[in-house]
This record gives C-alpha cells, sequence and structure tokens, in this order.
C-alpha cells in the first residue's frame, strides 16, 4: 500500500471563477461568513492576504469535530484563477507527513463555474484512511459559499 495519494473533486457552483479564487487567494477570513457551520474562524497568522507565503489558521467543523489547521499560501495563479495551500501544524498532521490543497476555479459562464479541488498528501503510515470526507467537506462548503452568494444577489425591482 502506498503512503501518497492524490484525490480530486468538482462542483459546479453559481459564483463566478474570479470571484470563487478570489476568495480563496484574498479573502479566506470571509468563508466563516458564508458556511459559518463549517468554517468557524480564519485567522491571518503571518504574512499578508492574497500573497504567497502567508500563514493562515482555520477553525472548523469536520465529521463533527472541531478541529484546526494551519496552512501556508504556496502559490496563488490568478491566471488559472487557482491557489495552493500546504498544510504546516493542526489535526491533519497527525494522519499526515504532507498535505496539500489546491483549489482552481474553472469558468462555465453566466456567473458559474467549476470549484475544483486537489488533495495531494503523504500519509504518516498505511492505517491511515485516504482523506475522502475530507474533499467531501470540501465540496459542500463551496456549495454554502454558493448560497451565500445567491442570497447576496440583488433583486429585481417590480
Amino acid at each position: 500500500m502506498t503512503l501518497f495519494g492524490k484525490m480530486e473533486a468538482e462542483v459546479e457552483i453559481k459564483v463566478s471563477a474570479e470571484t470563487f479564487h478570489d476568495i480563496f487567494s484574498c479573502r479566506p477570513h470571509h468563508i466563516p461568513n458564508m458556511s459559518p457551520a463549517k468554517i468557524k474562524n480564519v485567522d491571518l497568522h503571518e504574512g499578508e492576504w492574497g500573497k504567497p507565503g502567508t500563514v493562515i489558521s482555520w477553525s472548523y467543523v469536520h465529521d463533527g469535530v472541531a478541529k484546526t489547521a494551519k496552512d501556508v499560501i504556496e502559490a496563488i495563479d490568478d491566471e488559472k484563477l487557482s491557489t495552493t495551500y500546504k498544510v504546516i501544524e493542526g489535526d491533519i498532521t497527525t494522519e499526515y507527513k504532507n498535505f496539500i490543497v489546491i483549489v482552481q476555479a474553472t469558468p462555465k459562464g453566466e456567473g458559474s463555474c467549476l470549484a475544483h479541488f486537489t488533495l495531494e498528501y503523504e500519509k504518516l503510515n498505511e492505517n491511515v484512511p485516504d482523506p475522502q470526507t475530507l474533499l467531501e467537506f470540501c465540496i459542500h462548503f463551496s456549495k454554502d459559499i454558493e448560497d451565500h452568494h445567491l442570497t447576496q444577489l440583488p433583486t429585481a425591482q417590480a
């Protein structure tokens, strides 16, 4: 059994690709307002929002358990609309030696996008499960971001 793995998932959401990318690259601290049941807090630990090298602390609820993670933004690609995070501390590091999350938005037209998540990881041992529930968690809070944005749209005047 290999200790290295890669998992991917995507979901179409009614948020523009540029907006979704901006949330993850420059404004992750707004995510708790968009998905309060799942993402409790996102704090700037070191650096500057929207810059590679920035260290961010996350408090979240995964599988019904409060957890934390400290990530460094490794890369922001405004052309490909992707942001790469590397987990450096927190609950994930109790099972994984290395854990990378890549968030990419692909335009779908009419203010929609494909939110694509890639998890690249190295397990500490062969008994550690693949992070399937964490990948599903990413998809679910992306739908929360969509719901938040749909409620923020101005309604048509009659």
